[in-house]
């Protein structure tokens, strides 16, 4: 079997004597997209940030690509190509679209955001950038500021940010929050259209889109993994159907 891109070993983490993530358990393999669902509060955010490295476990491991990231920074965690994709908007409203992306280039190239300017000429950071920013979408649309564009091209932006650190793993932090049911199709055809190509976790709501992309699925509840299956594992065990996903079934 293949060494799994993101492994989560028994992580722990409590906020005075709330346990938040509760002896959490799972992995991701090299070829997969993998969706984190679960109801308000049941600690998926916290999750995420010690996935990304904002928040530090109390107990357990996070092993990234085969190496131990549990203590490592999140800039050092992009850097070694684990890229988030934020919940709320991550854009810089003032750049144009393209400016955002080399931006996000600059980031993990090492290159300082001081010499932004000289950077936006550069032209191997700038063919990466109109790159991401065909693959998701938005060619055409890049000399355009990023408050000018629709909501759902911003998410497509922020994809775009993520893909042009030509990540070996992204992390995906409700893609389609905020979007309406047109955006939401367009960015899940996006994402569909990377399987195979890098592994994901996608933590979201909608539950058509994660029936749509993921290959597995872990419910969080209560802070604990209550089960990880197929689409049709999850449809079909009651206490998911009972805590969860209702009539969304």
């Amino acid at each position: 079997m293949s060494e799994p891109i993101l492994r989560l070993d028994d992580i722990q983490k409590r906020y005075g004597a709330l346990p938040v993530s509760d002896h959490v358990s799972l992995e991701v393999g090299p070829r997969e997209i993998h969706a984190l669902i679960g109801p308000n509060g049941a600690g998926k955010s916290t999750l995420v940030g010690q996935i990304s490295g904002a928040i530090t476990p109390d107990e357990g491991r996070v092993v990234f690509a085969g190496r131990d990231v549990t203590r490592l920074s999140v800039a050092r965690r992009a850097r070694l190509g684990l890229a988030r994709v934020f919940q709320t908007s991550n854009v810089v409203t003032g750049f144009t679209a393209l400016e955002n992306v080399l931006l996000a280039a600059a980031a993990t190239d090492g290159t300082s955001f001081r010499f932004f300017r000289p950077v936006t000429t550069e032209k191997r950071l700038r063919d990466r950038a109109m790159t991401a920013l065909e693959r998701v979408g938005l060619s055409g649309r890049e000399g355009v500021s990023a408050a000018g564009l629709a909501h759902g091209e911003k998410r497509a932006l922020e994809l775009a940010m993520g893909l042009v650190q030509e990540p070996m793993f992204l992390l995906l932090d409700e893609p389609m929050a905020g979007t309406g049911r047109e955006e939401t199709e367009r960015l899940t055809e996006l994402l569909a259209s990377l399987d195979g190509e890098i592994p994901m976790l996608i933590v979201e709501h909608d539950m058509a889109t994660v029936f749509r992309l993921a290959h597995r699925i872990t419910v969080l509840i209560g802070g604990a993994v209550a089960i990880t299956g197929t689409a049709d594992e999850i449809r079909a065990d009651p206490t998911v159907r009972s805590a969860y996903l209702g009539e969304e079934t």
